[in-house]
């Protein structure tokens, strides 16, 4: 028996945009032909974007994703590529509610579809609010090859439809995700694939989303694991792809069973489908990129995705001459284009000169279009008309700055980029309506260690390529300040960034206690202190612009916490 050709198009479709979505589909499908697929698989709701949130209640548009891919089997058909079997994710309806759906489509028509099982309601995943549960196996034959479909995470919980199809009887499994990015997270993708691979006795198909998608970024990966584990092949990261897998028939294939205890099992056959100048095809293996240009690529695919799909076409951000401020230029320039990058100096009077020329040096280096506004005027006129000092007038000169770049918005039509980071939004050390004003906050879940590292690596990276590095060496070596005080240091209230950010990965992403951080080997008062700095900065953060996800547990969807809360989390409790 011949192999079976197993196309996977990892895409990166636009949530809402029905119409685009498909013809995206078709143009891949198209690609997936020419190389003599038999199947081309899509990622989880392909057709409607990903997440959809609360417009899955909306029946309107639930109503249309029911209808859009029964538009798109006939589309397929008319564009040539009826007789490549087309499995693809999208937003379904019926009685019980919407549902998270997988469709199977062949020459016009819906064959058969499966409805998403585990319905995830932990971090970012908010699914129970949304879709009701699938009950249902849906197996194609194609050739002597069955074929089974899961969605995401009903690979990603132990039992569920996996043993299901291993009881019914399939040879490969074909997987549909929309499986955001995170640091680390593809070698615990492919651990789970691996896992399941061997539990269900199959192939596993495993194609994910690319792209970004509001605070969320999908970092595609796509990859094909055997029954034993060996990976037959994996997709390129943070770019749309196509890999395409031969996979061969097991030599003792299960016997089919459709008296699965738990399970209505759904059986299609395609016996005749064509074959057209088959030859094997060599394995391809992209290469899993290192950390630091992973989280790169994250920040510089939201940020740009971001742009694209709600229409902008150029940012403004302060230039402090300090690492954040320079790296979100950096960052801009990768994803936009330096002449898409519009960098504002605004000194005011206890800025430093090597602040002031790092910032110049850093708009030399990108070619970003650079001027310097001074906002000392304008705080001397709000510090001597309503008699500011002390914390008053430091947050004014913020504020003026934020002022500046709104209205430099609002007279371009520049997008403003905040340039806070994680550590800082943790603590809440920026100021409303100052340096936490925006449209999108690049590295707003970037810890400041990470900053640091990720500026002294795009710096190597563009030496290796032969190019000039973009991030003024001063602004990494620099002692971080917010300059709005004569001698200011941000070690003057906070302990070192390594220290404050080991400290914080315990309390923000894994949830531990003043107890056990302590027990860790930190200092009580120091722990006590950040704690109560975190919980009383949810206000600030609930008020700050959305940006990338690059780590376990970014604020906001992925860390909700109520801003009115007398629950003291640095206090001792008996």
């Amino acid at each position: 028996m011949q192999a079976l050709r197993i196309a996977l198009a990892q895409i990166n479709p636009t949530v809402g945009d029905l119409e685009g979505n498909a013809a995206l589909i078709v143009s891949w499908a198209r690609r997936a032909v020419e190389e003599s697929a038999q199947i081309v698989l899509f990622p989880e709701m392909a057709l409607t974007g990903y997440p959809v949130e609360d417009l899955a209640l909306t029946p309107a548009f639930a109503d249309a994703g029911r209808d859009a891919v029964r538009r798109l089997a006939d589309a397929l058909d008319r564009a040539g590529c009826g007789d490549i079997v087309t499995v693809v994710g999208y937003l379904d309806r019926d009685l019980a509610g919407a549902r998270n759906s997988a469709a199977v489509l062949f020459r016009g028509e819906v064959l058969s579809h499966y409805d998403k099982v585990a319905l995830p309601t932990y971090r970012v995943f908010d699914e129970a609010r949304y879709f009701a549960l699938g009950s249902r196996l849906s197996i194609t034959s194609i050739g002597d090859h069955r074929v089974g479909v899961v969605i995401c995470e009903d690979i990603w919980q132990p039992g569920g439809p996996v043993p299901a199809y291993s009881a019914a009887g399939v040879d490969v499994l074909l997987c549909l995700n929309a499986s955001p990015f995170e640091r680390g997270k593809d070698h615990i993708r492919r651990s789970v694939v691996e896992r399941r691979a061997a539990e269900a006795g199959a192939v596993v198909a495993y194609v994910n989303l690319v792209g970004g998608q509001d605070e969320l970024v999908f970092d595609g990966g796509s990859l094909v694991v055997a029954r034993d584990g060996r990976l037959l092949g994996r997709a390129r990261q943070f770019s749309e792809d196509l890999l395409c897998v031969d996979v061969d028939l097991p030599d003792h294939p299960r016997p089919d069973r459709d008296d699965v205890p738990g399970w209505t099992v759904d059986r299609n056959t395609v016996s005749d489908i064509v074959v057209r100048g088959w030859d094997r095809r060599d394995e391809i293996v992209a290469d899993s990129k290192p950390d630091e240009e992973q989280v790169w690529a994250a920040l510089v695919t939201g940020l740009r995705d971001y742009m694209h799909k709600n229409g902008f076409r150029s940012v403004v951000l302060g230039l402090s001459g300090g690492i954040d401020s320079a790296v979100v230029a950096a960052i801009a320039v990768d994803s936009l284009g330096s002449d898409a990058v519009h960098g504002i100096s605004m000194p005011s009077r206890y800025s430093s000169d090597h602040s002031r020329s790092d910032a110049a040096e850093l708009a030399r280096r990108t070619g970003l279009h650079f001027r310097t506004q001074s906002v000392e005027p304008m705080v001397e006129v709000f510090v001597r008309t309503l008699g500011l000092h002390g914390l008053a007038e430091e947050n004014i000169q913020a504020r003026c700055r934020g002022m500046t770049l709104m209205a430099v918005s609002n007279e371009t039509g520049h997008l403003v980029l905040a340039t806070g980071n994680k550590s800082e939004l943790a603590v809440g050390y920026s100021t409303i309506y100052g340096d936490a004003i925006g449209g999108y906050a690049p590295i707003k879940d970037v810890p400041k260690s990470l900053v640091r590292d990720l500026a002294r690596w795009r710096n190597k990276a563009a030496t290796e390529r032969g190019e000039v590095p973009p991030v003024p060496e001063s602004s990494i070596d620099k002692a971080p300040s917010a300059e709005l005080r004569p001698g200011q240091l941000d070690t003057d209230s906070l302990p070192d960034y390594d220290e404050l950010d080991a400290i914080l990965y315990r309390y923000v992403d894994c949830d531990q206690g003043l107890h056990d951080i302590v027990a860790a080997g930190y200092d009580r008062d120091t722990v006590a202190d950040i704690l109560q700095r975190v919980d009383a900065a949810e206000y600030k953060r609930r008020q700050y612009p959305i940006g990338t996800k690059v780590t376990s547990r970014a604020f906001g969807r992925d860390r909700r916490m109520p801003v009115t809360n007398a629950f003291r989390s640095h206090e001792e409790r008996m």
